[in-house]
């Protein structure tokens, strides 16, 4: 039986969800899962129900931002509208995930999602010589890169290490495509900063500090490189991989998902 992997409807916009949820999708079904889609219309009772048949997490993207308010901030004049849908969505899942301590793994709004969940703040614009969002008049299918580097005594290094078949520095440098002009600034309870932008030290991934509960935020978008990206790929391969021991651990268990005591998990 292939994981099951929550995917929220990225935004309240239907335009903008229908042009980005597919490389979600696409990438998740290319490693072996199947992509459950959550959708923001539904009651949190009809969520929660759809929520609990999956083995794994996955926040991504969104043309919103969390709103400030959230981890005591004024708004900056740069930071775009709250999705109030999305975000009751998220929240959702991200107390699925840690009640059960289910796979998870947030990209770009999703790491942002995650991080003000576990009481974490962000920058709320980026002012860095490095282009992290999409110039003005710049086509959508041109990517930005630039360069990040990982701790390699992380599991997004161990990752990054396995897809490029190395192994012994203490960082890897990684080319990463960009599309936000915000990020994490502190990092929420139970998070650590495990990559940063290698020119302006901007936050690019963290992850849980819990050994025992797989939890990856990256701020680049690795399903939009899966078919050319040795790295994207295996980020994709590994929460499927992560999914499916969880999913074994709790049929061992003998108990409905939802139930299973986490030290069983």
């Amino acid at each position: 039986m292939k994981p099951r992997i929550a995917i929220p409807v990225p935004n309240s916009d239907a335009e903008y969800s229908a042009r980005t949820l597919p490389d979600y999708v696409a990438a998740v079904e290319a490693a072996g899962g199947v992509a459950v889609e959550i959708p923001l219309t539904q009651t949190n009772s009809e969520a929660a129900q759809l929520i609990k048949s999956c083995d794994a997490v996955l926040l991504p993207g969104s043309s919103a931002d969390v709103d400030p308010q959230k981890y005591g901030a004024a708004r900056h004049s740069k930071t775009a509208e709250a999705d109030a849908a999305r975000d009751n969505i998220d929240e959702l899942l991200l107390q699925d995930a840690f009640n059960m301590h289910k796979p998870l793994l947030g990209i770009c709004y999703g790491v942002q999602s995650l991080n003000v969940w576990r009481t974490g703040t962000l920058v709320q614009h980026i002012e860095s010589a490095v282009t992290h969002a999409r110039p003005k008049g710049v086509p959508k299918t041109e990517k930005i890169v630039h360069e990040a580097v990982v701790e390699s005594a992380s599991r997004l290094g161990r990752i990054v290490a396995s897809s490029r078949k190395q192994v012994g520095a203490a960082r890897v440098t990684i080319e990463v495509n960009s599309s936000h002009h915000q990020s994490v600034e502190v990092v929420g309870d139970g998070l650590k900063v495990v990559a940063r932008s290698k020119d302006d030290g901007v936050i690019e991934a963290v992850e849980g500090t819990a050994e025992d509960h797989w939890l990856v935020g990256v701020q680049w978008h690795p399903e939009r490189m899966v078919d050319e990206d040795k790295v994207s790929r295996a980020i994709f391969v590994a929460l499927i991989g992560a999914a499916a021991e969880w999913h074994e651990r709790a049929r061992a268990a003998g108990a409905d998902f939802e139930t299973v005591p986490k030290k069983s998990l």
